[in-house]
């Protein structure tokens, strides 16, 4: 039951922490912030679950095993959504919750619409960006998307750009899109001095370095910068990229390093815990999040320039999907072409040897995240968004 004075919520989550990724630490960012709020979460099993869920501060319940696709034709995804669907009735009836909040449209919305049944307990669903373009990939997915679209009470979108795509292509009312866009930590990712000690650690000592950090898939594009770098390396003959993160295309990310000769000009990180990220980000030169569109995939927002910026450091960015909404161009960073590495060199190049205007573009990108996309301001505005009345 609720504690007294707090709104009951459900959160249903197929990602969500320890598990990685950028859906699932938005919303236990956002909703570990909700005071007025009392949260119940069932969430998607992951590595360490029960370590993480004993020490955190929301009741998570964890679900069994995850689906074999988000469609319902397939017989093992088909009963993966109903085992899921029964459990979402018990927690709905044992609680009585103001509102069920999806993490994504498929397949949590999907199944809150169908845990509900007939009662007129709101679903909610986040939208991210990429997952649209999937679905329009696949007539199932196409048609289940409309069906939880039509009846999700509210959507929230990460960016306008995610906003735009759900009123322009699946005519979605203009009304019923919220836009809540992620955030960042500012008192944990936060400038720092450079550290000689941790530069010869991560090996970056008389390097201009050049981060990136993120899965390791096309859309990202690793493999574009790793093309980019025998032309920067013309012009920034000391010139260190470091990768952060795994990933499917560790092995063609590999392979191109070896075909441009540029191996002693990258070093793969792996995947670093978040003590590590936020040295990585404070000890950087430039951060680079280098995306583009690939097939249906795009980025619908990059958390990631968010760290980068709290930490005081200019970014440069795609201008596919969502993430100009994440910087202010020519002035927390620059917003680059992607689909060729000569835009992508020249950059590069202009901002490593700049270190002026790479220090102005880091202070006025941490003045702008501290105003408008530290979790505070944030969690004071999702708590306003979901007291919205129906």
């Amino acid at each position: 039951m609720a504690e007294s004075g707090t709104t009951p919520l459900l959160v249903l989550a197929e990602v969500f922490p320890p598990r990685r990724g950028g859906s699932g630490r938005w919303l236990w960012e956002l909703y570990r912030r909700l005071p007025d709020f009392d949260v119940r979460v069932l969430a998607g099993p992951a590595d360490g679950d029960a370590a993480f869920d004993r020490t955190a501060p929301l009741e998570i319940d964890r679900l069994a095993g995850r689906p074999a696709s988000w469609g319902i034709l397939n017989a093992r995804s088909a009963l993966w959504h109903a085992r899921v669907a029964r459990k979402v009735r018990k927690s709905i009836a044992a609680r009585r919750p103001a509102g069920v909040h999806c993490g994504k449209v498929l397949p949590e919305g999907l199944i809150a619409l169908l845990a509900r049944r007939s009662s007129r307990i709101p679903v909610w669903c986040f939208a991210h960006g990429e997952e649209f373009t999937l679905a329009e990939t696949s007539r199932e997915l196409t048609w289940l998307t409309r069906f939880v679209l039509s009846r999700a009470a509210r959507i929230v979108a990460n960016s306008e750009n995610t906003r735009g795509l759900l009123i322009r292509r699946w005519g979605v009312a203009a009304d019923r899109v919220s836009v809540l866009t992620p955030g960042v930590d500012t008192r944990k990712f936060a400038p720092a001095e450079p550290d000689p000690a941790v530069r010869a650690r991560l090996g970056w000592t008389g390097r201009r370095v050049i981060l990136t950090v993120g899965a390791l898939q096309k859309r990202k594009g690793q493999d574009m910068l790793i093309r980019a770098l025998p032309s920067i390396r013309r012009r920034c003959p000391d010139v260190l990229y470091a990768i952060a993160g795994e990933g499917r295309e560790r092995g063609y990310l590999e392979g191109l390093v070896a075909e441009h000769k540029v191996s002693e000009a990258v070093r793969f990180l792996g995947t670093p815990d978040e003590d590590e990220l936020v040295q990585l980000y404070q000890q950087c030169d430039l951060f680079a999040l280098p995306n583009r569109k690939i097939g249906w995939d795009f980025e619908g927002f990059g958390i990631v320039l968010l760290e980068a910026q709290a930490c005081a450091k200019p970014v440069l960015t795609g201008s596919s999907g969502g993430t100009v909404e994440a910087i202010v161009p020519n002035e927390t960073g620059l917003l680059v072409a992607c689909e060729e590495p000569e835009p992508l060199a020249e950059a590069c190049a202009v901002l490593l040897n700049s270190p002026g205007k790479r220090a102005e573009m880091g202070a006025r990108g941490r003045a702008r995240v501290e105003q408008r996309f530290d979790w505070a301001p944030l969690a004071r505005a999702a708590a306003a968004l979901f007291s919205t009345p129906f």
